[in-house]
């Protein structure tokens, strides 16, 4: 797995699949017009989504419009993820537990006040899934931007044995892919009260965004089973 040319043919499995479930089922993007709206104004926006609806991603935030970059773990799971997002435009920032970190969040920074985006995994890299953690709520602290919870569904999904059981479309299918702003204001000065209540705050309105996305998609799901 450390592989150059075997990770590369990985990625490149995962984004064609992704590419051609996308191209044959019809799906629907909706709450979309504030988030497009500040890319293309040039605005730096905030995109959050559950680790489980990673997948999607390239086809919620538009490219087309700005840049944006993922923040990503560098281990092995986290790289794949960032790669496979490349191939729909997007950058990648993968952070390392070490002071390392130090100088790539300031890069992050530079990129936000540049008007560049970020996305981030609320509940990435490890869970517990659907549990959100403090990272967005620092980003959103420290740049000021907009946050939007974003997510996907559709009426056939594959469920992969990871620990988030990752979820991908089905050819042939319908799906959604859903935004919902998250309007709480994040202030400079936060006390541990505060950094609860914002959190469990993103968490709910994430959580009723797929929610949303599921019912919208009247969701069925396919498992892959892992071999003993």
């Amino acid at each position: 797995m450390d592989n150059p040319t075997i990770n590369r043919r990985v990625e490149d499995a995962f984004a064609d699949y992704v590419r051609f479930a996308y191209r044959t089922s019809h799906f629907e993007r909706i709450g979309f017009e504030e988030l497009d709206a500040c890319v293309a104004r040039n605005e730096s926006v905030i995109m959050v989504l559950w680790h489980q609806r990673l997948i999607m991603a390239g086809y919620a935030f538009p490219v087309h419009l700005g840049l944006i970059s993922s923040l990503t773990t560098a281990k092995r799971a986290g790289r794949l993820a960032g790669q496979v997002l490349n191939r729909f435009g997007f950058d990648t920032v993968p952070l390392a537990s070490n002071r390392r970190n130090i100088i790539l969040s300031r890069e992050i920074l530079r990129r936000l006040k540049a008007g560049s985006s970020i996305g981030i995994a609320a509940d990435g890299p490890k869970g517990p899934v659907r549990t959100a953690t403090t990272v967005p709520l620092m980003w959103a602290r420290v740049s000021q931007a907009r946050v939007f919870a974003v997510s996907f569904s559709a009426n056939w999904v594959l469920r992969l044995p990871t620990w988030d059981r990752l979820m991908l479309p089905l050819p042939w299918t319908r799906g959604v892919v859903m935004c919902r702003e998250w309007t709480e204001t994040v202030p400079h000065r936060l006390s541990d009260s505060d950094i609860s209540r914002l959190r469990l705050s993103l968490e709910e309105t994430l959580n009723m965004v797929t929610d949303e996305a599921d019912n919208a998609s009247r969701r069925r799901d396919r498992n892959v089973r892992s071999s003993a």
